[in-house]
């Protein structure tokens, strides 16, 4: 279900001020964030996110595609270790 658009996107504030911050001082170090479910704003393009999994802070780099979408479906929080393995099984003979 998606948000009204009488509201607006969900944009953590305080990343909105973190990234404001960056651009008036000219840097472009990583952003340190829980914040999974802010959606990506376009003043977000070219900057470097360091979004929190669970575990570890997975680096995310934003670019002009990713506005819209939110900050945790670039940092998935399961490990897909594959399928079961394929055991080869031998015919003793005797």
């Amino acid at each position: 279900m998606s948000r009204s658009s009488v509201k607006g996107p969900y944009v953590d504030e305080k990343l909105l001020i973190k990234v404001g911050r960056l651009n008036s001082a000219g840097k472009k170090e990583p952003i340190r964030t829980w914040a999974r479910a802010s959606q990506i704003a376009p003043e977000f393009v070219s900057h470097r996110f360091m979004v929190h999994n669970g575990k570890n802070f997975l680096e995310v780099f934003v670019t002009e595609d990713m506005v819209g979408h939110r900050l945790g479906e670039f940092a998935p929080t399961r490990t897909f270790r594959g399928h079961g393995q394929v055991v080869k099984r031998t015919l003793e003979k005797t």
